[in-house]
């Protein structure tokens, strides 16, 4: 018994200890690269940076041979080609691999830096991470990991090397919260503003962001220890909004791995579409890429160029603006919903076209596709389309008159699905009609799907509300909808939030109304509207407001990100079921 205390001991210390290192490895990655070194200092950090690495090297092999019987495979390839990267560095900067000419790159310190980040993930996955409710509810949680989030990119935006010429602490929460709640808001050039590991930090902001710091640290955790506490299984649960607690971590994985195929994907196509005249470098071309890829899936609607895709030799870059439209259509869909369209569909094809069996092509086939997901497809064909078609008629004249038949119905296409939660603009929005705009602002409101990367209300919630309404006048007293009900506690959570988005929305609106006298109450509810549902388009007011106007939008798009309902969730205390009712009676409404 006090052999099995020791080992857990020196376990536990082997599990630590590398841990702190590469942690502290890490801040000083960002402080070498936030700051200009002196060659002295350059000296020393260049041997932690190789101390660090030797320390990654043994750690996971002694925590491999304490820990054998609980190892699986995948973990050990993924040490077996970590160490072997991680060894090559270190050979190289101690020049013991002169002789291999075609290892040289790899003495760029971007390679370097790389190893220390693979050092530190794979230490602060091998942690245990214990989700316990006791201390916080999955709202709590929630919020406060985009909340630190946000307080560290704000730092890192600070830094002398993330930009040209200094910002404010002011502008640079707001791109960090920008960035955090994929909003693309901003009250600075991005492309011209920010330097190259500036950009880069936006980018690890908004991937964060999109997808939550939890899903990555939770899924990582789990990948390395080979399991998880109970309680972090219902932790996740609710975070992800899975019901079986043994499809939590894969649903983890699948989101991740989904991620990263259809931006490599989205990347890919970018490339080709763009002219090697306009960015003739190559690196910059797939920097390009990536960049506008991620921001794209994400909804983040973020872009290095100066007006957008509305800028000079992009415009008619109708290629470009399709692959980015349905990026964040996929984006905007949201996982859950991915994953059961991506079930029906193998199911459909699996049975009626790969069957030989005549019978089996007949079979009727099972609940498949829920209700969820026939709501929100049907609600977002109906606004694609519907906004496709307004903005093709009332900005025919207008915006649209550059382009020709087809560029006007792709542009018109590409508006209507970036207004509803990306934020990418390839018309100049400070030109659209009112009635455009208005437009604009119901589009941005009702925003994406649930369990996506956009913001907005959700399309569910806007179904629901619309259902709710058809019912009423037809004198019902529930929803049907494709021989389903629609719960009560669906239809009170969707008024709910609706409720509050308006009353968020309104308060933002009467609060920047009263610092900036000299806008317009069209411009500063499309301001507020776009940061509340997290949308990123503006009429060109953003960076002529105010520092108090600033915040406000900082506070609304933090809101609009993590919902106003979550927030009191997560501050009001739940009540324990009560086993009664009382006395049902109505109340005078109409």
């Amino acid at each position: 018994m006090r052999t099995n205390e020791q080992i857990e001991n020196i376990k536990n210390r082997i599990n630590r200890f590398p841990f702190i290192i590469s942690f502290i490895s890490v801040v000083i990655v960002i402080f070498d690269l936030g700051f200009n070194q002196t060659t002295p200092i350059q000296h020393v950090i260049d041997k932690i940076y190789l101390a660090t690495l030797i320390l990654g090297t043994i750690s996971p092999i002694l925590k491999d041979f304490f820990t054998l019987h609980n190892v699986g495979f995948k973990v050990w390839f993924f040490d077996f080609i970590s160490l072997l990267y991680i060894l090559t560095i270190v050979l190289l900067n101690l020049n013991l691999l002169q002789q291999v000419p075609s290892l040289a790159p790899l003495k760029n310190h971007l390679f370097t830096y790389f190893a220390i980040f693979l050092v530190f993930i794979r230490e602060f996955s091998s942690q245990k991470i214990n989700l316990r409710k006791s201390f916080f509810n999955p709202a709590q949680l929630f919020i406060l990991s985009f909340f630190f989030i946000v307080l560290i990119g704000t730092l890192l935006l600070m830094l002398p090397n993330s930009t040209y010429h200094g910002i404010s602490a002011i502008n640079a929460l707001f791109t960090s919260t920008s960035a955090v709640c994929v909003t693309g808001l901003a009250v600075v050039d991005t492309g011209s503003y920010f330097t190259e590991f500036g950009i880069t930090i936006i980018i690890i902001l908004i991937q964060v962001g999109g997808l939550g710091i939890m899903t990555f640290a939770s899924y990582f955790s789990y990948f390395f220890t080979g399991g998880s506490t109970y309680k972090n299984h219902l932790m996740l649960s609710d975070i992800t909004n899975v019901d079986k607690l043994g499809e939590v971590f894969s649903t983890l994985k699948k989101i991740i791995v989904l991620t990263f195929v259809i931006e490599t994907i989205g990347a890919v196509l970018i490339f080709y579409s763009l002219d090697d005249k306009i960015i003739p470098n190559l690196y910059d071309r797939i920097s390009f890429s990536f960049f506008h890829s991620i921001s794209g899936f994400c909804n983040a609607g973020f872009s290095t160029l100066p007006n957008g895709f509305y800028e000079s030799g992009f415009r008619f870059n109708y290629y470009l603006q399709l692959t980015v439209a349905f990026l964040i259509i996929f984006g905007g869909l949201g996982f859950p919903i991915v994953f059961n369209i991506s079930k029906y569909i193998k199911l459909v094809f699996i049975k009626r076209i790969l069957s030989f069996n005549k019978e089996l092509r007949g079979v009727h086939l099972p609940w498949v596709l829920n209700l969820s997901s026939r709501i929100i497809l049907i609600t977002t064909l109906f606004l694609i389309i519907s906004g496709t078609l307004f903005f093709y008629v009332l900005e025919y004249n207008n915006t649209l008159v550059e382009h020709g038949f087809l560029g006007k119905i792709i542009t018109s296409f590409f508006c209507s699905v970036t207004t509803r939660t990306a934020g990418f603009n390839s018309v100049d929005v400070g030109a659209l009609r009112i009635s455009t705009l208005i437009i604009f602002i119901l589009l941005m409101w009702i925003g994406a799907s649930p369990g996506s990367t956009g913001g907005g209300i959700k399309t569910s919630t806007f179904a629901i509300a619309v259902l709710n309404i058809v019912s009423i006048s037809k004198g019902k007293t529930r929803i049907e909808i494709f021989r389903r009900e629609i719960s009560d506690i669906s239809v009170r959570r969707s008024y709910a939030i609706i409720l509050l988005s308006l009353i968020t929305i309104g308060i933002s609106v009467l609060l920047i109304s009263s610092f900036e006298n000299d806008k317009n109450l069209l411009s500063i509810s499309f301001e507020c509207f776009s940061a509340y549902s997290t949308v990123g388009l503006s009429v060109g007011i953003t960076s002529k407001l105010t520092a108090a106007s600033k915040l406000i939008l900082v506070l609304v798009m933090f809101v609009g990100r993590v919902s106003m309902l979550s927030i009191l969730i997560a501050i009001v205390k739940r009540e324990k079921h009560k086993n009664y009712r009382y006395p049902t009676e109505e109340v005078i409404i109409n």
